[in-house]
């Protein structure tokens, strides 16, 4: 009794019974033996904890753990696999494990390497085993770019350019950034923009694009990484013309495009076009307006939906706009949903003999298959029922659990059917379906029966749902194709087939009960309420009945038959806000046929020129039901639409009332004016004359003007209604000014522009008898062809004048004058220079081309300081470049005292001062020059009054060369050669004798030597009349 009593009270404990029900089943119990009151409830294995899928080792994290957790009765016992073969963590000692649990923890010590694979984890009893989900343990490599030269692309202005990035395979997320070398930012626009591929897109491409470094940046904020991709560069070539053009897409390719989300995904529709004018984009959703929840991203590419629901499913259209037409793209979205609980089941306690009821239910998109396996045996039905009969008292308490696997191993079933036709016009877009269910999920794989490799390539896409879309199908894709899946269940395949028709069978007639051979053992025969026939373009909405007759029996079904058409016509076309010569016109548009009116042609008729000939007017786009026109004066007007879509162009409106503007004075001058001298002394001007529709009124005429060029003559007019005139008696070969506006009866035309031309040259036919002008006149036209060549075709002369000036340590300006001869009209100039300090290699010659002509300045920088430079400048004509005038120049070693004395010495009040500084210091200098010279020649003169006696008496004594002075001490040292000279002489010139000595000034500036000179030279002739006499 004493077990029985245990165990029943271990029970009440647990399960929290009423004291009153201990009381009775201790009683009862203790005639049983042995004594069982309770047994503990078995359970299945639950997996209660895992990792998620992708267990990425970031360098880091000190640790990694793997988990997996499971409940059970037995207690679970774990196993794992790695890579589909078994592993057992507590065998390798550098795993850190734990008793009674599945969870094992990688420390990050380096060898990671090692433990990358993907992990299972198994949790089994004796009633059966759970499965965790795949857990694959990923050692991320630094992501890099490959090494690769990229040639530069070059494109013509106006162009579109795609620049690729194709970032390296790493942890997402993954972030793109387009920057230049010095990490500044692309920018973007309507005409430049980054697609989710990552790639740099160009609407059409301008002369600011060229550019050396433009540079893909790839980021992976979860390992905080960044690479970066070799430079490209783009050259944009300059055109005289951007020939613009209609857009068309960059992105996506095809017509169409499939998308398959699971609801509370994010939907990412993209379009990016090209063509000039740059396009604008627009969306729209067919038959709805969008979802308030779109948000437009990306300058209108990129359309944006977060949690997507079944509301958001449809189809989308993306446009791509300009002057000159459009671009349209399709997606088709379809929302699918996960299974949900509607009834989830409990599990439950009840007494034996209680009836057991457990709900299940689920929804989703597609719906949900719901089914109940007890101990692995399947049941029918979504709702389990559990009647039990009274047992034995050890049976009063029953626990009913309920076990769902969340891991159910089915091998791949493909719902869609086996050998399933599809056709497909050639260069159009076709989907072949293979919808898989299994558990795990399989892997899909689309392959041609004629080849043993997967189809691959830019225009096969293999979605997530099975489904193959091949893009823009060729002849060679026709065949028989099949579509293959495996998991770790098993395998699985279907086929289906493919057939390409030629263009012209995309349109199809079908007529009431028309009979076409399906596979060659079927009859198909489309019935529709009514008798008449159907062009099936595309896809209209009807109710068709679809009928397939077989060999031996009829079946049939109901299909969605969906028809595009053109545009019905316009209804209700009116005129209102009637002004003069504009007016407004408004309709209601027809019944679009399932296809968006992408544009309405609005057309005239006017009944004075040509009656009956409707004519275009303007374009609208297809969501404007009204337009402004501007028309003519003095016409009577009637209008008609007519609506366009993808199919073409729809039937016209009816014509609206008639409507006559008011006459008004032209709106323009005639063009294409020309002026030729067929006869010498004459000038024919033509013209092209304005259309009928452009006179804007009765009375049209033209008044001529023209006179000599550069005159002050007045302007010789002629009113003329033709268009023509002659003017006469004018000079051989001399440019004229002519100028030609229109007039009617309501007013003159705006004022016309000024056209330049030559009258007449001379006759090149002598008149008989004067056979000497055969000669003249080809004389006369060479020496003016000549004189017109040599000014067309003739090199400007050098620079008048070219100088440095404003010398800086790093910058030198030059400045120049025109030359003399420029010989015609000068388009720019080219500027070199070079450095060529005093060594035997010189630097490399730079050179600029400036080119305006009126440019008579330039400041050259980033030169080296203290630097010897040489510079060359050519003037130049559409002839070419005359010879070059050159200068050098030395920068200086300081700039800031340079910059300082040159900002100075430019200043006026600075050269005047400097000028008068040095005229005064002139002054001074002449006053003491002067002052000396005075001084010098009084002191001798007033020694010759104090001594007057002294020179007779030593020439009377002969005693010269005893006479000596403190003053005249310095020609003592003379005196012996002149003595002697005058000795062997006659007569001597003491002049030029003495004239190569140095004794001519004293150190105080005075003339003592010349009179010291002088002095001797008396004395000696004193000496030579002495001889003489005696």
């Amino acid at each position: 009794m004493e077990p029985c009593c245990t165990v029943l009270y271990s029970a009440i404990l647990c399960y929290t019974l009423h004291y009153t029900l201990y009381c009775i089943m201790l009683m009862f119990c203790s005639s049983f033996d042995p004594p069982v009151c309770f047994y503990p409830v078995e359970q299945l294995p639950s997996i209660t904890d895992q990792s998620p899928a992708s267990l990425i080792a970031l360098p880091f994290e000190e640790s990694f753990p793997v988990k997996c957790e499971a409940t059970g009765n037995p207690e679970p016992e774990f196993k794992w696999t790695k890579n589909g073969q078994d592993f057992d963590p507590f065998l390798d000692p550098r795993l850190l494990t734990q008793e009674d649990s599945g969870t094992f923890v990688i420390p990050n010590n380096g060898n990671l390497t090692e433990f990358q694979g993907v992990y299972r984890c198994y949790a089994a009893n004796k009633l059966g085993t759970a499965m965790s989900e795949k857990i694959e343990f990923i050692v991320p490599n630094v992501p890099k770019f490959p090494k690769e030269k990229i040639e530069p692309i070059e494109v013509e202005e106006g162009q579109p350019v795609i620049l690729e990035c194709n970032p390296p395979k790493g942890i997402p997320p993954l972030q793109i950034y387009w920057m230049t070398i010095g990490l500044q930012h692309i920018e973007q626009d309507e005409r430049v923009s980054v697609g989710l591929n990552g790639n740099l897109y160009f609407s059409n491409a301008v002369q600011t694009d060229s550019r050396r470094d433009y540079c893909c940046f790839a980021a992976f904020p979860r390992i905080r990484t960044i690479v970066q991709k070799t430079a490209m560069s783009v050259i944009v070539s300059s055109t005289n013309s951007i020939l613009e053009r209609k857009p068309s897409l960059l992105l996506p390719s095809g017509d169409r495009t499939n998308k398959h989300l699971v609801k509370g995904e994010e939907l990412l529709l993209e379009c990016i076009g090209e063509g000039f004018p740059t396009p604008q984009m627009e969306w729209v959703k067919l038959g709805q307006k969008l979802p308030e929840r779109a948000v437009v991203e990306n300058h209108g590419k990129l359309l944006t939906i977060e949690n997507v629901n079944e509301e958001d499913e449809g189809k989308y259209m993306c446009k791509a706009i300009n002057a000159h037409g459009e671009a349209v793209h399709y997606f088709h979205v379809t929302v699918e949903e996960p299974p949900e609980w509607e009834v989830e089941p409990k599990s439950q306690l009840n007494m034996i003999g209680a009836n057991v009821v457990i709900e299940c239910s689920a929804s989703g998109r597609p719906t949900p298959t719901v089914g109940w396996r007890v101990n692995g045996r399947p049941l029918s039905g979504t709702t389990v029922y559990i009647s039990h009969s009274p047992t034995a008292c050890y049976h009063i308490y029953i626990y009913i659990a309920i076990y769902f696997r969340s891991n159910i191993y089915l091998r791949p079933l493909i719902l869609t059917e086996n050998g399933v036709q599809y056709s497909v016009v050639e260069g159009k877009a076709v989907m072949m379906h293979c919808r898989v269910f299994s558990s795990p999920l399989s892997a899909i794989t689309w392959s041609k029966v004629d080849s043993a490799s997967a189809v691959e390539g830019p225009r096969f896409s293999v979605y997530k749902n099975g489904s193959l879309e091949i893009h823009s199908v060729e002849r060679e894709d026709e065949g028989e194709y099949s579509c293959f899946t495996e998991n770790t269940e098993g395998k699985s395949a279907i086929s289906a087939v493919l057939e390409v028709k030629g263009e012209a069978e995309e349109s199809l007639m079908i007529s009431p009960n028309a009979h076409f051979l399906f596979l060659e053992d079927y009859e198909i025969i489309w019935e529709k309420d009514g008798d008449l026939k159907l062009k099936i373009k595309l896809i209209l909405v009807s109710l068709c009945r679809f009928l397939i007759s077989a060999l031996f029996s009829v079946d049939s079904a109901l299909a969605l038959l969906t028809v595009l058409d053109v545009p019905d016509a316009p209804e209700d076309v009116v005129l209102a806000e009637r002004r003069d010569r504009t007016v407004k016109l408004k309709w209601i548009p027809g019944d679009d046929h399932n296809s968006t009116t992408t544009e309405f042609i609005v057309e005239f008729e006017e009944s004075q020129w040509k009656p009956g000939s409707w004519r275009e007017l303007m374009r609208v786009p297809g969501n404007h039901h009204s337009a402004l026109l501007k028309l003519h004066g003095h016409v009577d007007y009637s209008f008609r639409v007519s609506g366009v879509n993808e199919v073409g162009r729809g039937r016209s409106s009816g014509a609206s009332e008639r409507y006559r503007t008011p006459a008004s004075a032209p709106d323009k001058n005639p063009e294409n004016i020309k002026i030729e001298g067929h006869l010498p002394h004459e000038m024919d001007i033509n013209w092209e004359p304005l259309p009928p529709m452009e006179h804007n009124g009765p009375g049209l005429e033209y008044k001529v003007s023209y006179r000599r060029q550069g005159s002050e003559e007045d302007w010789q007019e002629h009113m003329v209604k033709r268009h023509s005139f002659v003017v006469k008696n004018t000079p051989t070969f001399v440019p004229y000014e002519v100028k030609i506006q229109a007039r009617n009866h309501a007013g003159w035309a705006p004022e016309p522009k000024t056209v330049v031309a030559y009258s007449g040259e001379d006759c090149d036919c002598p008149p008989d008898g004067i056979s000497d002008v055969l000669l003249i006149f080809p004389l006369l036209f060479f020496i003016k062809f000549s004189i017109l060549f040599y000014f067309l075709f003739s090199v400007p002369d050098q620079a008048a004048v070219f100088r440095a000036t404003d010398i800086q340590k790093h910058t030198v300006t030059l400045t120049w004058s025109p030359p003399a001869e420029p010989n015609g009209f000068l388009t720019g100039y080219i500027l070199q220079y070079q450095l060529i300090n005093n060594t035997e290699e010189v630097g490399p010659l730079e050179s600029v081309n400036i080119t305006g002509a009126d440019t008579t300045k330039w400041l050259l920088q980033d030169l080296e300081p203290v630097s010897r430079y040489r510079f060359y400048l050519q003037s130049c004509t559409r002839a070419g470049c005359g010879p070059a005038a050159s200068e050098e120049s030395t920068t200086v070693p300081e700039a800031h005292l340079a910059s300082i004395h040159g900002g100075i010495s430019n200043q006026g009040w600075f050269i005047g001062l400097m000028c008068a500084v040095a005229l005064l210091t002139l002054i001074v200098l002449i006053a003491c020059f002067v002052n000396r010279n005075k001084g010098g020649k009084y002191s001798v003169k007033e020694k010759e009054d104090l001594h007057p006696d002294v020179e007779s008496q030593g020439m009377n004594d002969d005693t010269f060369c005893e006479y000596s002075d403190n003053d005249e001490k310095p020609l003592k040292g003379s005196q012996p050669s002149l003595t002697g000279d005058m000795k062997d002489r006659d007569s001597g010139d003491s002049m030029v004798d003495y004239g190569d000595e140095d004794v001519h000034f004293n150190e105080d500036g005075s003339f003592i030597g010349e009179y010291g000179g002088r002095k001797e030279r008396v004395s000696t002739e004193i000496k030579a009349t002495n001889q003489s006499t005696a």
